[in-house]
């Protein structure tokens, strides 16, 4: 064997190797993206969790609010079913879109019952009502950091999927499709602390 071909198998492998590089850190990147949606999924699934119990309390005090309430858990029932389409595709456009719709429109409803609960003094002092209340709010503020190790995943994965040379190799691998950033309609109002005033 002479040197050029000593030469020529060296590169040969190279490239092999570094084409296995790329597909392994693909793998990686997209592992770690669905991981961080898991994440989302446990503090969502927690929040749905907690929703009744908010509204069972209102109950009792709410009697002439009741479209308010079925309103609620209406919007609740519509998330929970976004969150399962959004678990079954984490990064698809279509089920973030979803999802991110669906937890508009919960928010739109807890935002109409804090308004018509701000009438009831002894309602804001329950005490169950003041825990369902914490433990939203401890809740909400879990969702917002998921959401962004989520999103940080997801960039993290794209930019390197969009690079060169991984670019060529991303849909010979089956790494097609960009995944989706998870986005609240109002993701200023999201990232700030949740005000939940019982």
């Amino acid at each position: 064997m002479d040197i050029s071909t000593i030469i020529t198998w060296a590169v040969i492998v190279g490239i092999i190797f570094y084409v296995i590089g790329i597909y392994n850190k693909l793998v990686t990147l997209k592992n770690r993206y669905e991981n961080g949606f898991s994440q989302i999924e446990v503090q969502l699934k927690r929040r749905y969790d907690l929703i009744p119990n908010l509204v069972e309390t209102a109950k009792g005090y709410l009697k002439h609010e009741r479209e308010t309430l079925e309103a609620v858990i209406s919007a609740r029932n519509g998330a929970v079913e976004g969150l399962q389409a959004a678990a079954n595709a984490p990064g698809d456009s279509s089920a973030m879109a979803g999802l991110a719709g669906a937890e508009g429109a919960l928010a739109g409803a807890l935002g109409k019952l804090n308004v018509v609960m701000e009438a009831y003094p002894d309602l804001k002092a329950n005490q169950n009502m003041m825990q369902v209340s914490e433990e939203l709010t401890s809740t909400e503020n879990k969702v917002a950091f998921s959401r962004q190790a989520f999103n940080d995943a997801v960039t993290a994965y794209n930019t390197f999927k969009q690079t060169f040379p991984p670019v060529f190799f991303a849909g010979f691998f089956g790494h097609r499709d960009d995944a989706s950033l998870l986005e609240f309609e109002d993701s200023a109002e999201m990232q700030a602390a949740p005000k939940i005033s019982f």
